[in-house]
């Protein structure tokens, strides 16, 4: 071949040369310009194409060499000889190339076999590697890089690297290749030199940290979160150099698994047994596992104490950046609001949140507490205590703190006595919560959690459910218990973390049931088998714990599997304390080192991270769907509202209550403007209409039967002295406050303007209990006796102006006496003659015998004028008597009572007659003369009690204007204030459609808003 080739070549210079030889001085020029282009490329002997694990970075590229070729007329074997030197060469690295390929394919195919399966340590790896893109702007970090000349500083030798590869490739085309692998010194060659590489990482965490990323990373509490130690990582990867360069013969599972490939370790490791082989493998596994499991344990905890100093400088201003709410917090204020929502418009709540259910004393408060990582709730051995939801919000804040949403206090959980505190404050609201007879209550109790390290989300903790009632408990219990975990976990955006205790037969479970209606597929519940240690020790076959966590046991679905210890059963553990325990009782357990539980399915620690990666991932996909439902649901009810009211404000519940508060003010104030002119008329007129009965049946009277002048003065002094001791004083101040009480409800109830009927019932209300709490001086009764005492005892009618003014108050009196005595007759005797012949009415039988008995009465007056006040026995024989002579049965009891009534209309118009006769009698007043027939001792008694009436008006007129007016009105502005306080008040009294229509409208507006403002904060957060 190579001769046919060097005789083609001969051929094609002779004819070349030939032609050239034609022309020799014409084409020379030419000729040699265009054999100088003709460049025979090839690489330099020497040159290596250098690998390098930064794919990004440029290759770098070998010289080539240019060899440029004159034409040569003679000797043109030589010629030939140079090229087919040239093929051979050629074909020689062609070969070269080709088996070396194979041969290396060959190799690194049988080192891949015999390296171990590392995917199953996927876990090591911690979970913000993954995240990152989440969190950083990697546009903006790239500007914020440090410069090529920095950057090269942590790049590693290449030029050592390549002579690695070149020792590499002695290597595989050694012929030791064919025998065994190299020994562990020299593979600790090929490996990196993970101390400086730590270096690196420590500088480059320097530059991460420096103000110049400032713009590009985001807040320092979630950079603390992604950033590990990266010095502790440096130690890390040396303590993996050592763990791979370790050890020689069978101890390590390396040189174990290398031995598989050569036929001298294959002889002494083919003498143990397969059983063994495994059990070693697992042990290994086990014990590597657990070491790297320490080591992100020490790492997460340097990392927690940085973001604490991170969040506790955050909180005095070194920063300067403006305090805002957390995302959490954020959206715990939706929840709060939508538990207060009803929905009346068809918008459900469809909000994730996790909803933490079991059987009672499953452990649920257990594991909530090891979540929130402090033992806040009551315990009780064996006694349901979780009477109603306690809605638990964690956040990460500097200080490990617990706040109430409707209280300011703090309550620190790092402190034994602030922990009893707090847990005497749940359960006192528990128990309000619960109503009168009942053993729990739907009531939720809105609980915030802070503290560094605390996985952000909403947990809900529920009643456990029960099968069977104890005494003591509601007839419902069992029922209100499922109603509220279906309430709960009937949406389908809801968390369900089933709580199952391991200590117990899995056949007496009754929430997987239940679990397993509300959500039979499984996409959102998470399982969690507690007591772990106890089901090891009484549990008979390990595999039945086995089958719980692979969920082949129990009827239900679910997302994850998790088995946790939350102590040892004794109350006064520490949260550090079970962490420990849990931590040492996996270790030690022979459930993992078996394999029937993985390593990522135990401890609380890791179900919380797991829960709340769950709860976001819930979160971010289903709060914008909730958005557009309220934004609907709103546009409906301004709808609504423009349609029924288009001239009305929209007032919700609270406003309202300010508008009516405003007008009952203004109306308490309105009494201050009544003139005391109308104080006393009204006071003078009510306690004449109180006392004058009084004043007529047992003072004037009793008095006006005497004989004389004299005896009826001392009468009349008399009966007035013990009426103002005992009586006079106490009807005056309850007439007074009465009064005030009718001036107050005729402002309230009077329409000035446009009548809003909606305001009625409260200011009724408010009447009612302000009246209610209202009490007068008692030291008013004390002063207006000696009033009221001096002014009965004065009877010196100074003018004539007073003496006609009793004249007139007296024969007012008599008269109005006169025709209720004329009118109580009428009714006894029945209808006179007229009405019976022209109103056809007729008089009953009753009315019949009174009317003869009226009749015979008159006669005996008529004879004697003078008669006393009280009937005779005999007189009321002779009545009887005469009476039956006449054919009408009487009873003495019916004379004695319609004497009564006819002699009061007989002393009544005595007295009227009398009284015209004292109209001119003021001059024998004045003067003492005695004349029988001008006594008028009784105008005396009228101008004595007209004149204590007028008194006693303006006594009670000061007293009101001065300070009763005041009080009740400080009164009524305390009941306004207890009833702004009180939802359920204003709730019972302010309602309707329109009150409640704006009341939804503003709920409504309130939850699109902040659900608006967290769902921009999420997408910043991203």
């Amino acid at each position: 071949m190579l001769r046919a080739a060097r005789i083609v070549y001969r051929g094609t210079i002779n004819k070349r040369v030939v032609k050239e030889a034609k022309s020799p001085l014409q084409n020379l020029h030419a000729h040699r310009n265009q054999l100088s282009r003709v460049n025979l490329l090839r690489p330099l002997p020497g040159s290596v194409r250098c690998y390098s694990s930064f794919s990004r970075l440029p290759l770098r590229r070998s010289r080539l060499l240019t060899v440029y070729l004159a034409p040569q007329t003679h000797r043109n074997f030589w010629v030939g000889r140079l090229a087919a030197r040239l093929l051979k060469l050629r074909y020689l690295l062609l070969g070269s190339a080709v088996g070396g390929g194979y041969t290396a394919k060959k190799t690194y195919d049988q080192w891949k076999e015999m390296f171990p399966d590392l995917s199953q340590y996927k876990w090591i790896v911690p979970d913000f590697v993954w995240e990152l893109d989440e969190h950083i702007n990697f546009d903006k970090l790239s500007k914020a890089l440090p410069d090529s000349e920095d950057l090269a500083k942590l790049l590693p030798d290449f030029e050592k690297l390549g002579e690695s590869f070149s020792l590499l490739k002695g290597w595989l085309t050694s012929e030791k290749f064919s025998k065994a692998l190299p020994n562990y010194e020299d593979l600790a060659k090929l490996l990196p030199n993970f101390e400086k590489l730590g270096e690196s990482f420590s500088l480059l965490k320097g530059w991460l940290t420096s103000d110049k990323l400032s713009t590009a990373l985001p807040d320092s509490q979630d950079l603390a979160k992604l950033l590990p130690d990266f010095e502790k990582l440096g130690e890390s990867f040396s303590l993996l150099k050592g763990w791979l360069t370790s050890g020689s013969g069978d101890e390590t599972a390396f040189k174990a698994t290398d031995s598989q490939g050569f036929e001298s370790s294959d002889k002494q490791y083919k003498k143990a047994t397969d059983k063994e082989k495994v059990d070693q493998l697992q042990e290994e596994l086990l014990q590597t596992q657990l070491k790297y499991q320490r080591i992100l344990e020490r790492l997460e905890k340097e990392n927690k104490d940085l973001r604490k100093l991170l969040l506790q400088k955050d909180d005095k201003g070194i920063h300067q950046r403006k305090l805002k709410k957390s995302l959490i917090d954020m959206y715990s204020e939706v929840l709060d609001i939508l538990s207060d929502y009803d929905a009346n418009y068809n918008t459900q709540d469809h909000l994730p949140r996790v909803v933490v259910v079991g059987d009672q004393s499953a452990g649920k408060t257990s594991v909530l507490e090891m979540i929130a990582q402090a033992r806040i709730f009551p315990r009780g051995s064996g006694e349901m205590m979780t009477r109603s939801p306690v809605k638990v919000t964690l956040s990460e804040g500097p200080h490990h703190v617990a706040m109430f949403k409707d209280s300011s206090r703090e309550f620190d959980l790092t402190k034994e006595s602030d922990l009893a505190a707090l847990r005497d404050e749940i359960e006192v609201r528990m128990r309000k919560s619960v109503k009168n007879g009942q053993t729990v209550s739907p009531e939720t109790i809105s609980l915030s959690v802070k503290g560094p390290g605390i996985q952000r989300m909403v947990l809900v903790d529920l009643p456990g459910v029960i099968n069977t009632m104890t005494s003591g408990m509601a007839p419902d219990t069992k029922e209100t218990i499922f109603s509220i975990s279906k309430a709960y976990m009937q949406n389908p955006n809801a968390i369900i973390l089933c709580i199952q205790d391991g200590s117990v037969d899995a056949e007496r479970s009754i929430v997987t049931d239940l679990v397993s209606q509300m959500d039979p597929q499984g996409r959102r519940t998470i399982f969690v088998l507690t007591k772990v240690d106890l089901a090891e020790k009484n549990v008979a076959s390990p595999n039945r714990i086995q089958q719980i966590i692979e969920g082949k046991l129990f009827p239900m679905k679910a997302l994850g599997y998790f088995a946790v210890v939350t102590g040892k059963g004794n109350s006064n553990e520490s949260i550090d304390s079970i962490k420990d325990y849990e931590e040492e009782f996996f270790q030690g357990s022979s459930l993992l080192k078996k394999g029937m539980l993985k390593a990522h399915q135990v401890t609380t620690k890791n179900l919380s991270l797991a829960v709340s990666d769950c709860f976001w991932k819930m979160v971010r996909a289903s709060v914008e769907q909730q958005a557009d439902a309220f934004k609907a649901t709103r546009f409906n009810l301004e709808t609504e509202w423009k349609n029924n009211y288009p001239r009305l404000r929209e007032l919700d519940r609270n406003e309202l209550f300010e508008k009516a508060k405003n007008e009952i003010l203004d109306e308490v104030i309105s009494l201050t403007q009544v003139t005391p002119k109308h104080w006393e008329e009204i006071l003078q007129k009510t306690l004449w209409e109180r006392v004058s009965t009084h004043v007529i049946e047992n003072i004037y009277l009793p008095a006006a039967q005497t004989m004389n002048s004299g005896t009826f003065n001392t009468t009349v002094d008399i009966k007035l002295k013990q009426w103002t001791d005992k009586q006079l004083p106490n009807k005056a101040v309850e007439v007074a406050w009465e009064t005030l009480q009718k001036e107050f409800s005729r402002f309230m109830t009077e329409q000035k303007g446009k009548h809003d009927d909606i305001f009625d019932k409260l200011k009724e209300a408010v009447k009612e209990e302000s009246i209610k709490r209202h009490k007068w001086n008692e030291q008013a009764e004390d002063s207006l006796r000696v009033i009221q005492h001096n002014a009965l005892e004065d009877r010196s009618i100074s003018d004539k102006q007073q003496w006609d003014a009793a004249i007139h108050f007296m024969e007012d009196t008599l008269q109005s006496r006169l025709k209720d005595t004329e009118s109580v007759i009428r009714d006894m005797v029945g209808p006179d003659w007229r009405e019976r012949w022209f109103s056809w009415t007729y008089r009953t039988p009753e009315q019949h015998i009174r009317s003869e008995t009226k009749n015979e009465l008159v006669k005996m007056l008529r004879v004697n004028e003078d008669h006393p006040a009280y009937l005779a026995s005999d007189e009321v024989t002779t009545v009887r008597k005469n009476l039956e002579a006449r054919g009408v049965e009487v009873d003495p009891v019916l004379i004695k009572d319609t004497w009564h009534q006819v002699y009061r209309k007989h002393f009544l118009k005595t007295a009227l007659g009398h009284c015209n006769l004292c109209r001119r009698g003021f001059y024998y007043y004045q003067r003492h003369f005695v004349d029988s027939e001008l006594e008028c001792n009784d105008v005396v008694l009228f101008w004595r009690i007209q004149r204590m009436l007028g008194i006693t008006a303006n006594t009670l007129r000061q007293q009101l204007t001065n300070s009763e007016v005041r009080r009740l009105e400080k009164n009524v502005k305390e009941v306004l204030e207890d009833f702004a306080e009180d939802n359920g008040k204003k709730i019972n009294l302010l309602t309707g459609k329109r009150v409640q229509l704006a009341e939804d409208l503003k709920k409504v507006r309130e939850i699109q808003e902040k659900l608006e403002a967290f769902i921009e904060a999420l997408h910043q957060e991203k």
